[in-house]
């Protein structure tokens, strides 16, 4: 069983994924690799709000940013103790990108 955590440090801030049979690889169906998804995450103009439509027993959290190479990605996410476990990642629609560009 893949139970695997990455660490990526930002600042004095680090971030901890969560990666799993349930999670791993799962986003390649839209063409995401999972290191790609994580790059979000490193975006200082990222844009990061509730999911208060998928919440339910745990509380999500969406967040639309770009990775090192500018793919504006949409990433469906949680958080478990103090790991991220990202749910899903795709490439925004043409509807979402004004959630990235409001930040700007």
């Amino acid at each position: 069983m893949y139970n695997t955590v990455y660490t990526v440090r930002v600042d004095k801030s680090a971030f901890e994924f969560e990666w799993d049979m349930g999670n791993i690889d799962k986003n390649k169906k839209h063409g995401v690799e999972d290191k790609e998804a994580e790059e979000v995450f490193l975006d200082e103009r990222k844009k990061t709000f509730k999911d208060k439509l998928h919440s339910g027993k745990e509380e999500r959290f969406r967040v639309v940013g770009k990775t090192k190479m500018g793919r504006l990605l949409f990433v469906a996410f949680t958080k478990r103790r103090k790991k991220l476990r990202i749910i899903s990642a795709r490439d925004v629609n043409k509807k979402e990108v004004y959630l990235y560009e409001e930040t700007a």
